[in-house]
């Protein structure tokens, strides 16, 4: 049942990570598109001015007498006399004359965009058109000027050149693109990056609770023959002669420290994973503190390890887990006396505004700084040189800390090298009541 709901709760989270990404593309693609019509709009009004401007100069200079108004207004009368060249041909030059003066002219302006033009009449009499056809439609941007003066008195007509932008959007695109390009260049960036996290992401969380599941099936499998070989040392003790006795004890002992392995690694899984379930209830803490103490100090009268221990008068009202929160308080002894050549150890509690105190001190032979911030990780031993002189796998610390903080609650670690370490456990302690 619990396996289910973990693996409906990643889901569920890997759905909420999917549509929070796919929610920040599709909005990072909504700006670009506002960002790229306002640049749009900012290019039409550019553009409309730089028009403005062209079609100043142009109806001036139209309106004057000159080389291109004369030759105009010839081609307009079919007058070919006085020339060699016949009307067609006077017809091309007038028109690339006048493609080639609007070309410039808009190119002063600061307009390279290409261009159609058709010079006629108010009756609708077409005299001129482009070399590239001017074709009206909703696609074209129109930009109508009067032509007046000289040829509008020679031909006694009003004439209108009128100037044709075909595909003007493309125009304006073409010269975004200082904006357009690099926007969506780094938004496909950040789309592969953030696709890349999340598959990397997934691909470790799938390697991870892989592992995990490898590494409970093997201590469970573990499990199994070291009951067996518990079975088989008690049976060999009945009638086994003394010399071998101590042989047999060594077993048992080693077989006793291999099970309390199997189970840390067990338990630090469980927790990982989520399938731990801790039943907390209301408890005065003291009684079980005591007790602890009081089986340490058997231990260690029978180990030779300097033990003492202090605790205030209580009660210790906490919501805890019993079970765990004392193999928390267990690890820590048990460090205390690994890690000390002559183990002196002393344990405080105390009450200060409302939180439980526990502190472990120790005489071994320090932390150092760089160490302290990582004592907590997993799998991570402190060194002694380039050793490690006691045996282990850097999991203790790590299921401490990750009960205390089940617990509401914090710890520190202080240390020197060659002064010993202190550890403390902080717990809030909950509202006074009577218990059995």
């Amino acid at each position: 049942m619990w396996i289910f709901s973990l693996f409906e709760d990643m889901l569920t989270r890997r759905k909420l990570y999917i549509v929070v990404f796919a929610i920040s593309a599709i909005g990072l693609l909504i700006v670009q598109y506002q960002y790229l019509k306002i640049g749009l709009g900012l290019a039409g009004a550019q553009f409309s001015k730089k028009i403005d401007i062209a079609r100043t100069t142009i109806t001036k200079e139209l309106s004057e007498y000159n080389s291109l108004t004369y030759s105009i207004g010839r081609t307009i009368e079919k007058d070919t006399s006085n020339i060699t060249i016949g009307l067609d041909s006077l017809r091309r030059m007038t028109q690339y004359y006048l493609d080639d003066y609007i070309t410039y002219q808009l190119g002063v302006s600061g307009i390279e965009s290409p261009f159609s033009y058709v010079l006629y009449a108010r009756d609708s009499t077409t005299y001129l058109t482009s070399p590239v056809p001017h074709i009206k439609n909703d696609d074209i941007r129109i930009y109508p000027i009067k032509v007046d003066g000289y040829l509008a008195r020679r031909l006694e007509k009003e004439l209108v050149l009128e100037l044709g932008f075909a595909d003007i959007n493309k125009y304006f695109l073409y010269q975004l693109n200082g904006l357009t390009i690099p926007g969506l260049v780094f938004l496909l960036a950040i789309i592969a990056v953030v696709v890349w996290v999340l598959k990397s992401f997934y691909w470790q969380s799938k390697l991870i609770t892989t592992t995990n599941e490898f590494i409970n099936n093997l201590t469970h499998e573990l499990k199994t023959p070291v009951f067996s070989i518990g079975i088989a040392t008690r049976l060999l003790e009945e009638g086994m002669i003394p010399e071998k006795k101590k042989v047999l004890n060594l077993v048992k002992r080693e077989t006793e420290r291999l099970k309390k392995h199997i189970e840390k690694v067990l338990e630090l899984a469980s927790l990982e994973s989520g399938k731990a379930i801790l039943q907390f209830s209301e408890i005065d803490f003291r009684p079980e503190l005591q007790r602890i103490c009081e089986d340490f100090y058997i231990l260690s009268e029978y180990e030779g390890i300097d033990f003492g221990y202090s605790l205030m008068d209580g009660p210790y009202p906490v919501l805890a887990e019993t079970f765990h929160l004392k193999n928390a308080i267990g690890n820590l002894l048990d460090n205390a006396k690994k890690f000390s050549e002559s183990p002196k150890i002393r344990v405080y509690a105390r009450t200060i505004e409302r939180q439980l105190h526990i502190c472990i001190t120790d005489n071994g032979p320090g932390i150092a700084k760089n160490d302290l911030k990582r004592v907590f990780g997993k799998y991570y031993r402190v060194k002694n040189g380039d050793v490690h002189r006691v045996k282990g796998y850097g999991l203790g610390l790590t299921y401490v800390q990750r009960i205390v903080r089940m617990h509401g609650g914090k710890v520190h670690v202080e240390s020197e090298l060659g002064n010993g370490t202190t550890f403390t456990i902080i717990l809030n302690q909950i509202k006074k009541r009577q218990y059995a």
